[in-house]
């Protein structure tokens, strides 16, 4: 999709009634120069959005507010309202949920790695580098969400706990962002043993996803090494959520696509230090609830 605006690398994924989904990277897509060139300095790129990455905080701020604003614009091209804000969290690879509309925001983001509201006027948005970032949206009750769900997020219920936060007999639509790709996520076998457990323990898919786990998420690699596809796994917990996945075309690869920011392709080239994206999910003021 077409950036939103020149000068930054963020692109609209999805609108429903008053809910936007955007995507945000590390360049734009037409910046090949900058994204391609590979040294071993720190590739904060054009927008990085975490405070957590040792990148100057005031650029980190600014870039959240640039982000604001160009969100806004894109909200007024569509006729939508603006919203006020922008929601982060301090995500820790948990199953803490964050209600917004039940906390004063707070000056130092919340530990949790996913959040839900039903306000208007504000957007939530989760950070990833690699991990698989979600967004919900419930169009009978207004409520959205933001997930964040490396494989230590999907083995311990992070999808399901926040499913649980919503109405169970409303239909609820969702959104995979970019994320690592099977072909480029190369893990030892204890990882696939301590994911299937977790989904085993915390019920997070079907018996039948269960019984195919290996056919389904997992490829041999070299030695004791496998391969995970976190993306399919993450779209069969939603579906074992009663959650419908929306994504319309292959989910891009962060570590494949130099221009978004990828946390193991930082390691692999010795880099000290990669940025933060974020998918984003806002709910503008411009109906009511029946």
């Amino acid at each position: 999709m077409p950036n939103i605006t020149n000068n930054l690398p963020v692109t609209l994924v999805a609108q429903l009634d008053d809910v936007t989904v955007f995507q945000t990277a590390a360049f734009s897509s037409d910046d090949s120069e900058a994204a391609n060139e590979v040294d071993n300095q720190a590739n904060y790129g054009a927008l990085n959005l975490g405070l957590h990455v040792n990148d100057n905080a005031k650029t980190v701020l600014n870039n959240r507010m640039r982000l604001l604003t160009a969100i806004n614009e894109q909200l007024a091209a569509g006729q939508r309202a603006p919203i006020n804000s922008l929601h982060w969290l301090n995500q820790v690879h948990g199953q803490q949920v964050y209600d917004v509309d039940a906390t004063a925001l707070p000056i130092r983001p919340l530990d949790a790695d996913a959040m839900v509201s039903q306000q208007a006027d504000l957007g939530l948005a989760i950070m990833t580098a690699d991990c698989v970032p979600l967004v919900l949206y419930q169009p009978a009750t207004g409520q959205i969400a933001a997930i964040h769900a490396g494989w230590q997020g999907l083995a311990c219920g992070v999808i399901k706990a926040t499913a649980e936060r919503f109405d169970a007999d409303k239909p609820i639509t969702a959104w995979i962002g970019v994320c690592i790709s099977q072909e480029n996520y190369e893990v030892g076998s204890q990882v696939r043993d301590k994911l299937l457990a977790g989904c085993v323990d915390n019920q997070v898919l079907s018996s039948q996803h269960l019984e195919s786990f290996e056919q389904r998420y997992v490829l041999a690699s070299v030695a004791d090494k496998i391969k995970l596809n976190l993306p399919k796994l993450a779209a069969d917990q939603l579906s074992a959520a009663g959650i419908t996945v929306s994504n319309q075309s292959e989910i891009p690869c962060s570590y494949a696509d130099s221009h978004y920011y990828s946390y193991r392709r930082q390691t692999h080239l010795g880099q000290p230090a990669t940025g933060r994206m974020a998918l984003i999910i806002t709910r503008s003021a411009s109906r009511e609830l029946a």
